[in-house]
């Protein structure tokens, strides 16, 4: 029961995260295009409102996909690479010292300088990403 319970709690938090993450971005996607910019990564202007749009509806996907309860393992799976990436990204733009105002994780709303701090929340919600692999890998093929 307790199991069955956090696994809820995972899913719901996963998927409400992922849904709002992609409608932020989503809502100004053009805006989104423009904080990808300021992390440098070397994408030509044109890829950059392409690329944004693809990062928006992967995220949209992957959250209504996990509180629909479809293709679950998948999706909790693809939160970690997510995760892992994101990850990734805000150490390397640390670490390169790029000063960044706007992380992007909501989009243009929300926004929030970047920090290291955001270096752990996304090292906490890939625990929690993983957590929920695990969990539903143990609950045999019913997902």
């Amino acid at each position: 029961m307790v199991t069955r319970t956090l696994l809820w709690a995972i899913r719901s938090f996963l998927g409400a995260l992922f849904l709002a993450t992609g409608i932020g971005k989503l809502l100004d996607n053009r805006g989104f295009a423009q904080v990808i910019a300021t992390y440098e990564l070397g994408i030509p202007e044109p890829g950059l409102l392409p690329f944004a749009l693809g990062i928006s509806l992967l995220e949209l996907g992957v959250g209504i996909n996990i509180l629909r309860g479809r293709r679950l393992k998948q999706n909790v799976l693809a939160t970690i690479v997510f995760h892992i990436g994101y990850t990734a990204l805000a150490a390397a733009t640390l670490v390169r010292g790029l000063p960044i105002e706007n992380c992007g994780c909501f989009g243009v709303f929300l926004a929030r300088p970047l920090r290291w701090s955001m270096v752990g929340e996304d090292l906490a919600l890939t625990a929690v990403s993983a957590v929920g692999a695990f969990l539903l890998s143990n609950r045999g093929r019913r997902t």
